[in-house]
């Protein structure tokens, strides 16, 4: 035991050395930051610092410790590109040309800031009256506003873009299937922001025409995710065709247009009333907390001053380690990321474009830091928004 104890203060008092030969290194890399300010040299020097780990892993005295020392110095050289990019942030009081704005409280709508607007404001949304995105439509900004729909996703991305709308409403996420990956490539593809966002609970209805009984259902019709959120209901009627749509209130249309008793819907019980028809089961989704995230966007760099959510997109070299370099410029930061997703980019095989949601505001100099450190080791690299995530 006594031995043990020898050796665990030998170890301490080479962390000791270690600490203050670190902190040491800190300093003139603080120095270096200073000297590449002067002369507009970016931080980052991959060349230099390949050539710096393949020169410690020489003096290592093993296979196992140059692996360690490989690891250690990219860990080391990480840190001290961290503390350099807060140097250089520090001289910047905002990023990227994005604007703050006042946000307004409406009346009779739930009590969070939203984007201003008014009687005059034009908003596009995608589906079709008593659809979600509809509901998702009158939650953020009420009836009080120059309205219409789309029935693609890039109708309503091109509307925003070329100034027939103002904002959008758009889906981008379930809580029970995921991802709408459509509007994650359309994000990456347009100019377009996310200034906002509004859940809506999914509740999903069997629906037909009020003549209509359950046994006489041979054809079910929704969207696919509709679809796929009502699985385990779905798997008790396998006799029942199941054809997907464009959205679920379409499907609720054609079930009333077609005038087919033998044709059912899955889609909002609002939009069963819309439509005229009969709710023959409600709440049938596997999951009953289901929600949908939609984005409100706009052809703007605008965020309210208490925006709390940043989302960004980025391409990274196909290396490995890239992507464990990126996410420490939130853990140095302080930083919580709440989402990453990834999307394949078109014609670049096996290559993949990320997404990241992060807490945080465009004003906050530690969300700065992490963003010019991020857009200087990434290529293409763009905020998509800073906005109020909605719980």
């Amino acid at each position: 035991m006594d031995e043990l104890l020898k050796l665990r203060d030998q170890i301490d008092d080479i962390d000791k050395e270690i600490v203050a030969l670190f902190e040491k290194r800190m300093a003139v890399s603080e120095d270096v930051a200073e000297y590449k300010r002067k002369i507009g040299k970016p931080v980052l020097d991959k060349t230099r610092e390949d050539e710096k780990i393949a020169k410690v892993r020489e003096l290592a005295h093993s296979d196992f410790n140059a692996q360690g020392v490989n690891a250690l110095f990219n860990q080391i050289m990480t840190i001290s590109r961290m503390r350099q990019y807060m140097i250089l942030t520090g001289l910047n009081s905002k990023y990227s040309g994005f604007t703050q704005v006042d946000g307004i409280l409406p009346d009779g709508l739930s009590g969070f800031l939203r984007m201003p607007f008014d009687h005059n404001t034009r908003v596009v949304y995608h589906g079709v009256d008593g659809a979600y995105g509809h509901q998702a439509m009158l939650g953020y900004f009420g009836e009080n506003v120059q309205f219409s729909n789309v029935p693609t996703f890039r109708e309503g991305m091109e509307a925003i873009k070329n100034g027939d709308a103002e904002y959008g409403v758009l889906p981008i996420e379930n809580s029970s299937t995921g991802i709408i990956t459509d509007v994650y490539d359309l994000l990456g593809e347009y100019d377009n922001y996310i200034v906002g966002e509004y859940v809506v609970r999914v509740s999903h209805a069997l629906m037909t025409l009020p003549e209509a009984d359950l046994s006489d259902i041979k054809t079910v019709y929704s969207h696919p995710q509709g679809l796929l959120q009502c699985r385990k209901f779905l798997a008790t009627k396998k006799e029942w065709r199941q054809i997907s749509l464009t959205n679920t209130a379409i499907a609720a249309k054609k079930v009333k247009d077609d005038g087919d008793i033998s044709q059912a819907a899955i889609a909002s019980e609002s939009a069963a009333a819309f439509h005229g028809l009969k709710v023959q089961k409600a709440n049938i989704n596997d999951l009953k907390n289901n929600s949908t995230r939609f984005i409100i966007i706009k052809n703007r760099r605008e965020h309210l001053e208490c925006a709390n959510q940043v989302s960004i997109c980025f391409e990274l070299p196909h290396a490995s380690g890239t992507l464990y370099n990126i996410l420490s410029h939130f853990i140095f930061n302080g930083l919580n990321m709440n989402k990453i997703e990834s999307r394949p980019i078109p014609g670049k095989k096996w290559q993949y474009r990320f997404f990241i949601d992060f807490d945080g505001c465009l004003s906050q100099r530690e969300v700065r830091n992490a963003l010019t450190g991020i857009e200087s080791e990434t290529k293409n690299f763009r905020i998509l928004g800073n906005y109020i995530h909605a719980e």
